[in-house]
């Protein structure tokens, strides 16, 4: 990590504890050296805070560009060397950023929904991560998120109750190009395991795969 990226940890863990109790599981699951995507289920803005405090490499992110008038967020993501993505029409060059930063060994956080859940459960899950560990060749670390939808309990100062689970890191089955059919495939397996990191009321569309 570098020394931004150190300091910017350190407020960060401050201001996550002062809001909740945090638990941490499968931290041991991070690759150590080797790039890797951590696949994320997407509850709130709280979610990419919470990663940067517990993973213990530095994660770098794609972040909506509609975040950049959020001031908390905007400092995060260009201090961290966050990815801008502008959701509203498609561009090839977040996806070949994102492709490089893997291929130099850095970890790289995704949210396969590609936005938040309103509803707090999973979301039938888009092909973007599944093309980019396709042509990375890396490593998927699912992460399993909760709690920090849970912002309401904060007006009535009551701390949040906030978990984060690393699960076991695994490789698509296929890498390189793949059609249409295989991503979706593909993007299926990464949802499930995702999937089964979270409580049962999580799992939205994907609970009976589980």
């Amino acid at each position: 990590m570098d020394k931004k990226y150190v300091r910017i940890r350190k407020v960060l863990s401050i201001i996550i504890h002062a809001l909740g109790r945090v638990e941490v599981k499968g931290v041991e699951n991070i690759p150590k050296e080797e790039g890797c995507i951590l696949a994320i289920n997407h509850l709130s803005r709280l979610d990419t805070f919470l990663i940067g405090i517990t993973c213990p490499r530095q994660v770098y992110a794609l972040v909506a560009a509609k975040y950049k008038s959020y001031p908390l967020v905007n400092w995060f993501t260009e201090a961290s060397g966050g990815i801008w993505v502008n959701r509203t029409e498609f561009s090839r060059e977040p996806l070949m950023t994102a492709i490089k930063v893997l291929k130099r060994g850095d970890v790289l956080g995704l949210a396969p929904e590609g936005t938040r859940s309103t509803s707090g459960s999973l979301q039938p899950g888009k092909p973007g991560v599944a093309f980019i560990a396709a042509h990375a060749g890396v490593p998927i670390v699912p992460l399993g998120i909760t709690g920090t939808q849970d912002m309401k309990g904060l007006l009535c100062f009551r701390r949040m109750r906030l978990g984060i689970t690393y699960g076991e890191p695994f490789h698509l089955p296929r890498e390189g190009r793949m059609s249409s059919e295989e991503l979706m495939a593909a993007t299926e397996l990464i949802m499930v395991r995702i999937a089964k990191l979270l409580p049962p009321e999580y799992r939205g569309v994907y609970a009976e795969k589980v």
